[in-house]
């Protein structure tokens, strides 16, 4: 199934937060945090963390539809559910 992502910032760093509205079959929007250090550590700085955001999706939506992905959560905490998240997020930029 093809999915539509958009990814807005809605507070800045040292904790930034992002709403991610995800539409498919059914419409869903999500809250995610995302601390600067982590941030640092996935990326680099080689993408923004607007585009980390997406990609996240991109790699949850690969695994799960739109409407089993946590209304709320940090970003760190993919890797808890999916172990191969930190690995294979950066072969995505």
């Amino acid at each position: 199934m093809a999915y539509q992502i958009e990814v807005k910032q809605i507070k800045p760093f040292p904790v930034a937060e992002f709403e991610v509205k995800v539409s498919g079959k059914s419409q869903t929007t999500h809250i995610v945090s995302l601390e600067e250090n982590y941030f640092k550590k996935l990326t680099e700085g080689k993408i923004t963390a607007e585009k980390l955001v997406y990609l996240s999706f991109e790699f949850l939506l690969d695994r799960e539809p739109n409407t089993s992905i946590l209304k709320r959560f940090n970003l760190r905490e993919i890797n808890h559910y999916f172990p191969e998240y930190e690995n294979e997020i950066v072969t995505m930029f």
